[in-house]
């Protein structure tokens, strides 16, 4: 009896593991919205003011400042940066701006680092610190 019901009680299991525990959830996402917006030219300006307002809070400044960037040279690599890049640092920004938690600001603040970082290694720049 046993021997009978093993199979498709194995059947059943792994039916159920594969559907219960292996199975992605459905991620959604606006495809090309700037690009088909009108006024994107318009969004680009505002995510640019916003994070240039992020950019000129001192704890931002005195970092920038300890990798040796100057801020005509800060501007000049946010104007080279993406569409994608630049909603991505608006976005830290914002929290920068906004206060929140100690927490959310170290990490807003540590995000935009570790981006003009990128920015210097993309750019074959080195940061010499003596």
């Amino acid at each position: 009896m046993l021997t009978r019901l093993r199979n498709p009680l194995l059947a059943l299991i792994v039916l159920f593991y594969l559907t219960g525990f292996l199975t992605a959830p459905a991620t959604a996402g606006m495809v090309g919205a700037l690009a088909s917006n009108p006024d994107a030219a318009k969004i680009k300006g505002e995510e640019l003011s916003r994070i240039q307002r992020a950019l000129e809070t001192e704890i931002v400044k005195s970092q920038l400042e300890s990798y040796g960037l100057t801020p005509e040279e800060t501007r000049e690599r946010l104007q080279g940066l993406s569409d994608e890049q630049i909603h991505l640092m608006a976005q830290a920004s914002d929290r920068i701006l906004a206060g929140g938690d100690g927490g959310a600001v170290v990490v807003a603040i540590l995000v935009i680092i570790l981006l003009v970082l990128l920015i210097l290694y993309v750019q074959n720049k080195k940061i010499v610190v003596k």
